[in-house]
């Protein structure tokens, strides 16, 4: 049992704004209206906020391994973790290994994450990373976009038993919703080719369009009741010009939930790389008209990084205009992989012009609830810097000065330099806690309400903004305090939630001849056995979740 008195409470689930309110957490870790007995904390003169939520990270599985095992260089370079009663030693990097990984998370205040991409046939492995990463809860998200027999089926028009399909690989990779990276262009790459218009048809297919893929993957999301809906990375990615696509793919979700990954990488104008320019401003008018669809930043922050994503036309591309070493790969039926080591610089023209455009999103979009705090780790930074993007926030002068670094020719290619908002903490709060929590369904997250979990980070009030979300006072998970005073306390072991979707008990008759027809591993083998979850947490799937 644990109190805490006297801190300044920010709620954005429960609509408290700094409001001076004691807070009680009984034996089961989550919050009730009183408790006898046990600790108390005085928070008085700090900062009370629920535990960070990362609904787009990329921390455990193959993709990160290949990452891993290409930049030994920057596991050189960075110093060990000191071994401690509770803490491993090890090595932190752009890619760290999985314990670092919570360490790095829990240091911060976050207590919750998302691992957004997994190929279903490198789901056992993941499974296994995402349960050695210790305090915080996780779920994670199927590839499904680029999956030949969803595709097919599509393709037939046969959509009931595409619907089936996905549900099917839902359960066989023991996740938590559905992520569709650049739909149909996975698919073409393995012909050598992309997929940069909706309306074109697929390579390989005769009639099967990217626009027709997402509109019916978002509907499937919603038929399933899957409570996070269909998880978005847009076709185009990173290219100059690429935000009519954008555009043009948003309103191919109308009617639909939806939530678009990384949305910076998709919100630039220009004909090329020497005339690129940021287009947020149009992204986030779509955005404040259509508040039913939510986006994760993607900001990019300059300095070292590794670029790892399923996009595989993308990391070609990366390669040819870096010539860094480069890694692709083809995860047989489902989706591919690519992998680049990068450098962003402020004085890349391109690159300033990232650098401002997630900055703009996050502040050009009216509503937190709306827009998340992400790197899109570590594709546009790593996500222990998540302080740096909340000063330059809240912070109008810190971005002013950052923007001097820029190139002169920079400044009339983006809005940055127009925009004097400044993020409140009930603002800050909601973008890091409470908008990922509820864009996830996890309502139990991101809330300090009676019968959430008790997930609490408490900060030193302090005008250095960096500082002090860099190094919290206190962060409290499951009601056990696991960070004080910048050592780890504990190291509980976290949560894994699920779904287990509806699905007609003919389709495992169906699949088995066309997974015989395709992949290497028998169909036995494939599906992750529920045994293996570790911590496992069945969430609910709300057949008929509302259309919007």
């Amino acid at each position: 049992m644990l109190r805490i008195t006297g801190g300044k409470v920010y709620d954005p689930a429960n609509g408290i704004n700094g409001e001076i309110k004691d807070l009680f957490i009984d034996d089961s870790g989550r919050f009730t209206s009183t408790v006898d007995g046990g600790r108390t904390i005085d928070a008085s003169g700090m900062i009370v906020f629920p535990g960070g939520v990362d609904v787009h990270t990329h921390v455990a599985g193959g993709a990160i391994n290949f990452a891993r095992a290409m930049t030994p260089e920057d596991h050189r370079r960075t110093q060990a973790f000191i071994r401690t009663k509770t803490r491993r030693s090890g090595l932190g990097g752009m890619a760290p290994t999985t314990f670092a990984t919570g360490y790095l998370y829990a240091g911060m205040g976050w207590t919750t994450l998302n691992e957004a991409a997994v190929p279903v046939l490198s789901a056992r492995h993941t499974h296994e990373e995402l349960a050695d990463i210790p305090i915080v809860d996780k779920s994670s998200l199927t590839l499904m976009a680029n999956n030949e027999i969803m595709l097919d089926q599509l393709e037939k028009g046969e959509y009931e038993r595409a619907k089936q399909v996905v549900a099917w690989y839902l359960w066989a990779a023991k996740s938590y919703g559905i992520k569709a990276v650049n739909p149909g262009g996975v698919a073409a790459w393995k012909w050598g080719k992309d997929a940069k218009q909706l309306s074109s048809p697929i390579e390989g297919y005769s009639n099967l369009t990217p626009g027709a893929i997402v509109t019916q993957l978002a509907q499937i999301c919603d038929e399933l009741g899957l409570p996070h809906p269909m998880h978005l990375h847009c076709n185009n990615l990173g290219a100059p010009g690429n935000i009519s696509t954008t555009i043009d793919t948003l309103k191919h979700l109308e009617g639909h939930r939806a939530h678009i990954a990384h949305s910076q990488y998709h919100a630039y104008g220009g004909d090329d790389w020497d005339t690129i320019c940021s287009q947020t401003a149009q992204l986030a008018d779509y955005f404040n008209s259509h508040p039913h669809i939510t986006t994760d930043a993607g900001a990019v922050l300059f300095g070292d990084t590794v670029t790892i994503t399923a996009d595989g036309p993308w990391q070609h591309l990366l390669y040819k205009l870096t010539g860094r070493k480069w890694g692709n790969l083809d995860v047989e039926n489902e989706t591919g992989c690519g992998i680049v080591p990068y450098t962003y610089r402020p004085s890349n023209l391109v690159n300033a012009v990232q650098w401002a455009a997630g900055l703009e999103l996050l502040l050009l979009i009216d509503s937190p609830w709306q827009v998340f705090l992400s790197t899109d780790h570590p594709n546009g930074g790593c996500f222990w810097r998540y302080p740096e993007i909340i000063q330059l926030l809240m912070c109008a002068d810190v971005r002013q000065e950052q923007m001097k670094r820029l190139p002169a020719r920079a400044k009339n290619r983006i809005t940055l330099p127009e925009i004097d908002r400044e993020y409140t903490l009930f603002e800050i709060a909601t973008a890091m806690s409470a908008g990922p929590a509820r864009a996830l369904g996890l309502l139990q997250k991101g809330n300090l309400g009676i019968g959430a979990d008790a997930d609490v980070v408490i900060y030193n009030e302090d005008a250095d903004v960096a500082r002090m979300f860099g190094h919290p006072r206190y962060v409290i998970k499951g009601g056990e305090i696991v960070i004080e005073d910048g050592d780890i306390r504990e190291t509980p072991q976290g949560r894994e939630f699920l779904v287990k979707p509806v699905c007609d008990p003919d389709t495992d008759a169906f699949i088995r001849p066309l997974f015989e027809d395709c992949y290497t591993m028998s169909f036995e083998n494939y599906p992750v056995e529920i045994e293996r979850i570790e911590h496992a947490e069945l969430r609910e799937c709300k057949i008929g979740r509302a259309h919007v």
